[in-house]
């Protein structure tokens, strides 16, 4: 197929709304690039190094100023769509209504709405993605050709992570030494301000801990006080560009409910979820039901002395964190991506053919 019309995202990432719609669109952007297509964010991004990104990928950019319902976004959105007639669109946020999808697709694009929850009354998309363990037991109001791609095999993981297919997790140590504490990009709830006063309580003074520190909050003077007052080795990095190997070096983690935790599962990281945002629940849940994490709940019901306590049970339990990495890599084989791309890239080939056949 001709890498002449792209693959057109449409998502967003600041305070607000995070990083993770982000990042699993660009998951989805390598798989295409990486099969010869060209790729363009339409976002309204607030995060430097995340545009940068794009660009140093060799990923087109379009600066969206105000997003949906404001009527600029569609308006940008709109001519951009013009120039690309009949090429896919990927669109991913709780804010992309029924009517959002609705205008792409009477825009005459293929429309992919990548959700986690069914929350809307209608979805207009040519294809559903829900990489969730639950996806499968929501129900969705959708037209009669709409495809469903649901469930974990189907898991945007980024291309950084596949060189690891074949690493397998040993766990040597009876007692877990190193712990990663990443509470998403932004986290402005504060839960990661909630895990450095919990290591205070933590009965595991040897343990050394990487913080991936979000948005806002590096330097702070009270996560200065925080890392002060546990005792133990914590280096706090932000922006940190080698994931994958963070996720190596870790034993266990402590970690948000969102795309993280997919990339934790493939990495075999036995890790304790706490949900940032209400619509995190039903995936830590299932991951704990899974036997892939430990979910503690909504992070405004869980105290500092439970967050301690789930830590201290899994850095002591080296059985258990055997099990849930294995678990973890069950889940996720890290071909999600491969196999979203091929779907779509298929599709347009088809359709690239007929209107061929055509002239």
């Amino acid at each position: 197929m001709s890498s002449g019309s792209p693959l057109i995202l449409r998502t967003d990432a600041g305070v607000k709304m995070g990083t993770g719609h982000f990042m699993r669109c660009l998951a989805l952007a390598q798989a295409w690039q990486d099969r010869g297509g060209q790729t363009l964010f339409i976002t309204a991004c607030e995060s430097e190094s995340l545009r940068q990104r794009l660009v140093q990928e060799g990923f087109g950019l379009i600066p969206v100023e105000r997003v949906h319902p404001d009527p600029l976004d569609w308006e940008t959105t709109s001519t951009v769509l013009k120039a690309y007639p009949g090429a896919w669109v990927v669109v991913d946020g709780y804010h992309f209504d029924s009517s959002y999808q609705r205008r792409v697709r009477e825009a005459g694009h293929l429309l992919l709405m990548i959700d986690d929850m069914a929350h809307l009354e209608h979805y207009w998309a040519d294809v559903i993605l829900n990489q969730n363990l639950h996806a499968e037991t929501l129900q969705y109001s959708a037209e009669p050709n709409t495809q469903f791609l649901l469930g974990t095999h189907y898991v945007l993981l980024r291309k950084e992570f596949l060189p690891l297919a074949s690493w397998r997790r040993e766990e040597s140590c009876n007692k877990a030494p190193h712990l990663l504490v990443t509470l998403g990009g932004t986290d402005p709830h504060k839960v990661t301000m909630k895990v450095m006063h919990a290591l205070r309580y933590a009965g595991s003074p040897g343990l050394h801990v990487l913080l991936a520190a979000p948005d806002g909050l590096d330097g702070q003077p009270e996560l200065d006080d925080a890392v002060e007052a546990s005792h133990m080795a914590i280096e706090v990095r932000r922006d940190i560009v080698d994931m994958p190997g963070a996720m190596q070096w870790a034993d266990l983690a402590v970690s948000a409910g969102g795309s993280t935790c997919w990339e934790m599962a493939f990495m075999q990281l036995p890790a304790v979820l706490i949900a940032t945002e209400h619509h995190q629940m039903p995936v830590i849940v299932a991951l704990d039901e899974g036997g892939v994490a430990l979910a503690l709940g909504e992070s405004e019901n869980v105290s500092t002395e439970e967050v301690a306590a789930a830590i201290d049970g899994l850095v002591r339990d080296k059985r258990k964190r055997a099990d849930m990495g294995r678990r973890g890599r069950q889940v996720v084989d890290g071909l999600g991506s491969e196999r979203v791309a091929e779907l779509l890239w298929t599709h347009a080939a088809r359709m690239q053919s007929r209107r061929a056949a055509r002239t």
